[in-house]
């Protein structure tokens, strides 16, 4: 393996400054509720709307405020993401009941999460997308309150209209101007005018991020996610362009954003970097995807497939994109991604938008042991059982012993007087 370009990028680790700074807010919220929340949306997103909730006429105006195609093309995004989340909630089709042992009859079956908060970051891009991916699968799993938030533009005391028509497309049942550390406090601990929910489900900055995981126990969140990142597999089959193309996709996302290609071919590698640098005079996001990308991108040239396996699945990207001569030869054993997308046409992009695969994804090698947003998220697997007269006489004994066994007599007890 050799390093052809170097990343100094490091694994953002959260100050105790900053963990101080969210926890004060979050327990300002829990207990003044409505008045912090208002008093953090005018500090930190310089909005003094008194109704936090986004009314019927809001969302109508929004409508009027972005043009037709984008509603069509939004409407497309969302139906392949829909029959996508469809084909994995009949995964889920599998209910049962089976006497495992005489007299015992255990089961399982599919609950969905009753309430779910949507959250869908402003910040740099008015990130609608994220809205079609967070609402669809919590709709079509069967949650029955979906909430969806995001902060107000800057100067305005409004949600970006192209992220509230997503909201409303999607299916959002209550929609809120609210966003930060303060957002995720209202919708865990719940205010005057904000119920709490059992889930919160989306992306964020460091402070969302620090606030989500303050607050998990109290309720359910997706994952704790990071900047976002890609790495691209490659031979000499690829197309540079295509591959320098994709990494400043992901680079353009924020400073922090990574890309990262692993390729067996030396002269590919100079190519891309080439036209990388082609490809940055033009982009109107220069500023941010060429800072990213110096400081963050990475170029390693490996000497086989198999050792960019193996690397591969060390690093555990949230987006893999696999464009060499035989792909499916790898395919199975590439372990840890968030995504997969396979062939030089296969450009993560389509999964950040329209393909109907989720964009949530985790970050940070999280894919070493969790996988992104889908309906599963936001449905239980919770078990049952029912035992005969049969059942006690043949594991009375057993679970009365084991239980005497761990110095729990109470439990021992609750056997015993059945046995009698």
């Amino acid at each position: 393996m050799k390093v052809l370009k170097k990343s100094s990028f490091k694994k953002i680790e959260t100050s105790k400054i900053l963990k101080n700074q969210v926890s004060e807010i979050l327990e300002d919220v829990k207990v003044n509720k409505d008045i912090s929340i208002r008093k953090y949306n005018l500090e930190f997103d310089q909005t003094s709307r008194k109704n936090l909730r986004v009314m019927r006429d809001e969302v109508v105006k929004a409508y009027k405020q972005v043009d037709i195609k984008f509603i069509e093309d939004l409407k497309v995004a969302a139906k392949n993401i829909e029959e996508f989340a469809k084909s994995q909630k009949n995964s889920f089709n599998n209910n049962f009941e089976k006497e495992i042992y005489p007299g015992v009859t255990l089961g399982q079956k599919h609950i969905p999460i009753q309430s779910a908060l949507a959250y869908v970051p402003g910040g740099n891009y008015p990130l609608f997308s994220t809205a079609l991916m967070l609402i669809i699968p919590a709709k079509v799993a069967g949650v029955k309150r979906i909430c969806a938030c995001s902060p107000t533009m800057k100067d305005s005391d409004e949600i970006n209209p192209k992220t509230l028509v997503a909201m409303d497309i999607a299916g959002a049942d209550e929609i809120y101007a609210i966003g930060g550390v303060q957002a995720i406090g209202a919708f865990t601990y719940g205010t005057e005018s904000i119920k709490p929910v059992d889930i919160i489900v989306g992306p964020g900055n460091k402070y969302v991020t620090e606030a989500k995981r303050q607050c998990y126990g109290n309720v359910g969140i997706d994952f704790l996610a990071g900047p976002s990142e890609v790495l691209i597999i490659a031979d000499e089959t690829a197309n540079a362009s295509y591959i320098a193309a994709d990494l400043l996709a992901q680079c353009e996302h924020d400073y922090n954003a990574r890309g990262v290609l692993v390729t067996t071919d030396e002269k590919l590698a100079k190519e891309v970097s080439k036209k990388v640098d082609e490809i940055l005079i033009e982009l109107p996001t220069k500023e941010i995807a060429k800072l990213s990308w110096d400081n963050n991108g990475k170029i390693i040239y490996v000497e086989s497939l198999k050792e960019a396996v193996e690397l591969s699945n060390k690093i555990a990207p949230e987006h893999l994109e696999v464009v060499v001569k035989n792909s499916e030869e790898i395919v199975d054993k590439l372990i840890n991604y968030g995504s997969l997308f396979i062939g030089e046409l296969s450009a993560e992009v389509f999964g950040d938008y329209v393909s109907g695969t989720n964009h949530t994804l985790p970050t940070l090698r999280a894919s070493r042991y969790t996988g992104g947003v889908w309906v599963g998220t936001f449905i239980k697997t919770c078990t049952a059982q029912r035992l005969s007269e049969r059942a006690i006489s043949l594991l009375g004994n057993v679970a009365h012993d084991l239980a005497v066994d761990e110095g729990l007599y109470a439990h021992a007890n609750a056997v015993k007087i059945r046995m009698k």
